[in-house]
């Protein structure tokens, strides 16, 4: 299995193989996603776009994406951050094999 993602470091598109790292990339693109946004998974994604027009977080989608990719890693949190201008997510990840990531994602 292989994915792509941009390198935050050098903001080039980066193939992914480790498959721990794969549903990482794919959680965080998942957040990225306004639902019905892709084409061939409409259930996938947060309401950001209606949820910053209508001043409500999506904390029913995040917490949807959360359960459905948490059985890919031995633990997976995903909270709101606070005092952002735009929806913005933390998310600790543990890893099979015991790594450990924290990263934020802004939608």
């Amino acid at each position: 299995m292989r994915s792509y993602g941009i390198d935050p470091k050098t903001g080039n598109w980066t193939t992914i193989t480790d498959p721990s790292y794969i549903y990482l990339a794919t959680v965080a693109q998942t957040l990225r996603l306004n639902l019905g946004e892709s084409p061939f998974y409409g259930n996938y994604g947060i309401p950001a776009q209606q949820s910053v027009i209508n001043q409500i977080a999506p904390n029913l989608a995040v917490n949807n994406t959360q359960n459905q990719y948490a059985p890919y890693f031995a633990s997976l949190t995903i909270t709101s951050q606070t005092n952002t201008p735009q929806p913005t997510y933390a998310i600790s990840a543990v890893f099979q094999n015991g790594t450990t990531i924290q990263t934020v994602v802004a939608t």
